[in-house]
């Protein structure tokens, strides 16, 4: 933990492996972002880690500003002509006032003093302005497979979970979020992946990295056979989560 910022750094030991194993948001999410903002001028995408969102939105917007306050994390990102990388805090930012279109905040936002942050929201975003924020949950497979995910979830790694994993939990239902809330279409995430890749993604996970520090022992290891075994011999498998929005004009 940052002790000036409070920023609480989950991801940085394992930056590499974070963007090569997150899943990918839907390109309709983007197109539908680019029809909420007063202009296509300036988006700020705060907690970018590899800059996973900051890319599919340079599609739509003239320059982006992605910011994280885990160095290691920008190491990893995406470089694009119209993005740029900054190593800030979501709390405090080298941003002009009422100079941005768009924030948003994918699978971050819980990590950050929803206080302070949406001062600077506010300080930042342009008249009637647009916030959006999502998280993913709930890893889908197949039935089999699914029932090992949920055991490792809750009973393996359960108590290795951060505090604020609840509100992903919670599908951000409970988070505060003081704007002009309007109503977001349902999205899907969906990937085309090996055994390896969603172990490797179940590898990334907070609690995971926090319980092989506790017992010396990588508990993806035991996973393996388990998901192997009810995988079976199909190469690729489609693995999809439910995409949480809360969205909002200043």
């Amino acid at each position: 933990m940052n002790h000036e910022t409070g920023f609480k750094d989950h991801f940085s030991g394992h930056s590499a492996d974070y963007a090569k194993y997150r899943p990918n948001y839907p390109s309709a999410l983007f197109d539908w972002l680019a029809t909420l903002t007063p202009a296509r001028e300036l988006v700020w995408d705060v907690g970018t880690g590899s800059g996973q969102a900051a890319v599919e939105l340079a599609r739509h917007f003239a320059r982006i500003v992605a910011t994280d306050a885990a160095e290691a994390q920008l190491r990893s990102a995406v470089a694009h002509e119209r993005i740029t990388y900054k190593v800030m805090p979501a709390e405090r930012t080298d941003l002009d006032e009422h100079s941005v279109d768009l924030t948003t905040v994918a699978q971050a936002i819980h990590w950050f003093d929803f206080q302070r942050f949406y001062t600077e929201v506010r300080r930042v975003l342009k008249p009637g302005g647009v916030i959006a924020v999502w998280t993913y949950a709930g890893t889908r497979v197949m039935p089999a497979i699914d029932a090992i995910i949920d055991r490792y979830y809750y009973d393996t790694v359960g108590e290795y979970w951060p505090p604020e994993r609840k509100f992903v939990d919670e599908h951000y239902r409970t988070i505060p979020f003081p704007f002009a809330e309007f109503e977001a279409p349902t999205f899907r995430m969906t990937q085309q992946w090996r055994l390896e890749d969603l172990l490797g993604y179940l590898g990334t996970w907070s609690a995971t990295k926090r319980y092989a520090q506790a017992h010396k022992v990588n508990p993806i290891a035991a996973l393996r056979e388990p998901i192997e075994q009810a995988w079976g011999s199909q190469t690729v498998r489609a693995v999809e989560w439910g995409l949480h929005i809360r969205a909002g004009k200043v």
